[in-house]
């Protein structure tokens, strides 16, 4: 099988430290895999290696069957990053940040685009609102519009539940649920474990800088996530 993704042997250090050590998975168009894993797993550090932030100190990456070169960056073009940080300016209209995102990548038919990811979030009815007055919620899911903006083939979410209530979880798990359509690859990184696994195809628990688990969602038992999850974080036996 062909993988859109994949990561072969992938390390990152700081100083002694192994944030990511020797990680290597493959994801095929239209999987979700969720990363688990306790703070200081190297989670976050991963994903900066599959996003183009970090350069990892040995393994490779490989996109759309091509192996990408992290001093190269016109590939990261087809990747979308959403974290708990949404890189909006307050002072801009919902619609203003979208289309000024949308001009730094050059996009053709960009008002099309701009009204199409706004109604995708749900935000359309607030196109025309200054961005400062929004909630926190609604900020994610305009977060969420701009890193879907250039529809990028493997979208990466870090933590992007931190910080809303349950209404605006919700909400975003909505929009969250529409990404699943068979076209994007999507890895969400999360400490909420009820929403990772309701939303994961594939899911994999990381601790000290490796995946202790790495399988399908329906491997780990119903009604016991929470035990599974617990296990194969105090184990910390590196998945086969």
């Amino acid at each position: 099988m062909t993988h859109l993704l994949e990561a072969r042997d992938l390390v990152r250090r700081y100083g002694p430290i192994r944030a990511v050590d020797g990680i290597s998975f493959g994801l095929s168009e239209g999987d979700l895999l969720t990363v688990l894993g306790p703070n200081g797993a190297g989670k976050t550090t991963l994903l900066g290696l599959l996003g183009g932030s970090l350069k990892p100190h040995s393994g490779e990456i490989w996109l759309n069957a091509e192996r990408r070169n992290p001093a190269e960056t016109e590939w990261r073009r087809q990747i979308g990053v959403l974290s708990h940080r949404t890189f909006l300016y307050g002072a801009l209209t919902a619609r203003e940040n979208l289309s000024f995102y949308g001009r730094l990548y050059d996009l053709p038919d960009l008002h099309a685009l701009v009204e199409a990811r706004l109604a995708e979030v749900g935000l359309r009815p607030a196109a025309d609102r200054r961005v400062q007055g929004f909630s926190r919620g609604m900020r994610q899911r305009l977060a969420l519009a701009r890193t879907l903006l250039h529809d990028p083939s493997l979208v990466l979410l870090d933590e992007p539940f931190t910080g809303l209530d349950v209404h605006a979880s919700s909400l975003l798990r909505e929009v969250l649920v529409r990404l699943k359509d068979g076209r994007r690859t999507v890895i969400l990184v999360t400490h909420n474990l009820s929403e990772g696994l309701s939303l994961a195809d594939r899911v994999a628990i990381q601790t000290e800088g490796r995946f202790v688990f790495l399988g399908n969602r329906a491997e780990i038992p119903t009604g016991d996530e929470e035990k599974f999850y617990r296990e194969r974080v105090e184990e910390g036996t590196p998945a086969s």
